[in-house]
């Protein structure tokens, strides 16, 4: 007996054994499966708040967008009206004032300027950099058409001037007639200057340093800075060098009077028909500048008009003839045009040296006041001095420059540098005639 009983407490320890591993792992599944379930709410959980998230940080950066191109909207609808408020063009506050045609005498050192007239369409021109100092100084009265602007000359990308002049209305602190034809602003036509703006101080003050107002004067209403000059004058400088002076006077006088420059111009066939054109004079002439054992000269050029280019085309075959590669009589044979209908290829002379020196007009006196004037001439002498600066640091890189012999300047390695050839311009290529030049232009019209 006690061994059954033995053996049935040891069966039942056995099973009840087997029962717990079985609840074990029973619980062991259903932990597993409840925390699969958990972490996948949690995962469900963080997801949706990401997108939440990721949904309102799209939505802050959209608005941030909106709100910048609101602002900018606003930011541009306001920065035309500051620009008008500050410029005279189209500008209805500035329409009350007085206003008073006249003249201006311009100079101008062109040598980074893209020539005079802003119609170019290259920056920087003169005539722009003009027009922002009136719109900086709120000299100009109404609408641009309504200024009746105009111009003496159209000098070319490079070319200086001491005597350019334009005509144009601008604002006066005069009193006016009453009688301005429906324009803005009343006009003022006498030509009292006390109590007057003073135009040559005040643009001056904004102009850059190489454009300056020498004068102004009041001229009648209708002046045409262009068709009322009744002469311009034009200088070119040069180094003399080995020049032969008596056979470029010989040529130079050739040119006096009436002729047809057709040979001595850039051509224009579309817009110029009439190539004949009066010089009065054609010198030249010694300078009080010397350097390095050589002298400055100049041509000063008279007439009442010229054409594209022309000076530059007389000055480059007078050099021509300077340097004995051609006659004096060349002269005669371009300005035959029945002999020579074509003009023959070559290059015109620089334009840096050119100058227009002075425009000529009936009962027009320029004048500035005596603090314009004396400001004028101190901004004058320290842009001379500044030059004379320049040229004192390149003197001394050529000082420092190592020697060179006179033999050893005209021989480089042994071997002697060759002049080019020149070919006579009655032997060279020639452009086409105006009447060819017509011909094409009607052809494509």
């Amino acid at each position: 007996m006690p061994k059954e009983v033995s053996g049935v407490h040891l069966l039942d320890s056995e099973f009840i054994a087997s029962l717990q591993s079985e609840v074990a792992n029973l619980q062991a599944k259903e932990l597993e499966a409840e925390n699969a379930k958990l972490s996948s709410q949690l995962s469900n959980c963080q997801c949706l708040q990401m997108e939440k998230k990721v949904e309102a940080a799209s939505v802050n950066y959209n608005s941030s967008v909106e709100e910048c191109k609101k602002l900018e909207t606003s930011k541009a609808e306001r920065e035309p009206k500051k620009v008008q408020a500050q410029t005279g063009y189209n500008t209805r506050t500035m329409n009350h004032h007085h206003r008073r045609y006249i003249a201006l005498k311009v100079m101008y050192f062109g040598k980074r300027f893209y020539g005079f007239a802003s119609e170019a369409h290259m920056d920087p021109t003169v005539e722009s950099e003009i027009f922002k100092a009136f719109e900086k100084t709120r000299l100009l009265v109404g609408d641009k058409k309504e200024l009746q602007y105009s111009r003496c000359g159209r000098t070319d990308k490079g070319v200086s001037s001491v005597g350019q002049v334009i005509a144009l209305f601008v604002r006066s602190n005069l009193k006016g007639s009453g009688d301005n034809n429906g324009s803005p602003g009343e006009i003022v036509f006498n030509e009292q200057h006390e109590g007057e703006i003073d135009y040559v101080r005040v643009l001056n003050r904004v102009l850059p340093s190489d454009i300056r107002i020498l004068g102004w004067c009041p001229v009648p209403v209708g002046f045409s800075a262009r068709f009322n000059c009744l002469r311009r004058e034009y200088k070119y400088f040069f180094w003399r060098g080995n020049l032969n002076l008596l056979s470029m006077e010989s040529a130079g006088t050739k040119f006096v009077g009436e002729h047809d420059f057709r040979n001595f111009c850039k051509m224009d066939a579309v817009n110029v028909h009439n190539y004949r054109r009066h010089v009065t004079s054609f010198e030249i002439f010694p300078t009080d500048v010397r350097y390095d054992g050589d002298q400055l000269w100049a041509f000063k050029i008279k007439g009442s008009a010229f054409l594209w280019h022309q000076v530059r085309c007389m000055v480059a075959v007078v050099f021509m003839i300077g340097q004995g590669l051609e006659s004096p009589n060349v002269i005669d044979m371009l300005l035959d045009t029945d002999r020579t209908a074509r003009k023959p290829q070559y290059s015109m002379a620089p334009e840096f040296p050119l100058v227009l020196q002075f425009c000529e007009f009936e009962n027009v006196k320029f004048t500035c006041s005596s603090d314009a004037g004396e400001a004028l001439h101190r901004h004058l002498v320290n842009e001379c001095r500044s030059y004379q600066l320049q040229a004192a640091i390149f003197h001394e890189a050529l000082v420092s420059c190592l020697p060179i012999s006179r033999d050893q300047s005209s021989v480089s390695s042994g071997k002697t540098k060759k002049k080019a050839s020149h070919v006579p311009l009655i032997s060279r290529p020639t452009e086409p005639s105006y009447e060819e030049r017509r011909a094409k232009f009607n052809s494509k019209a």
